[in-house]
């Protein structure tokens, strides 16, 4: 009976491992592709999509240009419009992502913005800022997973593609909220996502509300 037991335990535990891992590769992959999209669009245009000015006049479909100061910006960032919202469909519209986006102001709907592949509910954000890590640091291109991702799974990511480090290297914490008056993950202390200290780490795995930053 022990002998059973302990077969179908350690199943279970494989199994849980096997969708942690699948869960791990989707979001790289999401980001790898949101990432590819970008750097296609910005050879392609030589504009930042989102930013673009001439959007309405080059891609079909297209219903909103950018102020084409080359970074992607909200309209509380410096934009005329929502930026960071309009990448989508000028991604989609110019044939660099799957799926059709339409832009629309504030809040975020799934018409206008992609989910993230752990969290289907919690939308994904590029934009240029500087509120990753702890915050503060130079304002870049930075693709934002979304939040409601648990902490083992931004571990697993953070060492597969970078260092391991939520507060360096290229794949950062963030405490976007996924949209629609999400709850921004906490960076540290209870129900913290990271800790901090001279060899900072991605913190308790059963913390479920984190998010990540890959800084472009």
């Amino acid at each position: 009976m022990l002998v059973i037991i302990g077969i179908l335990l350690g199943g279970a535990l494989k199994a849980q491992e096997l969708i942690t891992s699948a869960r791990v590769r989707n979001l790289i992959s999401q980001q790898d592709g949101v990432k590819a999209a970008y750097l296609g669009f910005l050879d392609r245009f030589r504009s930042p999509p989102g930013d673009y000015g001439l959007a309405t006049t080059n891609i079909a479909g297209a219903t909103v240009n950018g102020n084409g100061n080359g970074q992607i910006q909200s309209v509380l960032g410096g934009g005329t419009i929502e930026e960071h919202i309009a990448v989508w469909e000028h991604l989609s519209r110019s044939g660099f992502i799957n799926g059709t986006y339409t832009y629309a102001a504030l809040p975020e709907t799934h018409d206008s913005v992609p989910t993230n592949a752990y969290a289907h509910t919690r939308f994904i954000q590029l934009i240029d800022d500087n509120v990753y890590g702890t915050g503060g640091g130079a304002v870049r291109h930075i693709i934002k997973t979304g939040n409601q991702i648990p902490t083992v799974i931004m571990a697993e990511i953070d060492r597969k593609i970078d260092d391991g480090n939520p507060i360096g290297g290229m794949f950062q914490f963030s405490t976007y909220n996924g949209g629609q008056g999400g709850t921004p993950p906490t960076p540290t202390g209870a129900g913290g996502c990271y800790i901090a200290g001279p060899a900072p780490s991605w913190g308790v795995p059963t913390v479920s509300n984190c998010g990540g930053a890959s800084l472009l």
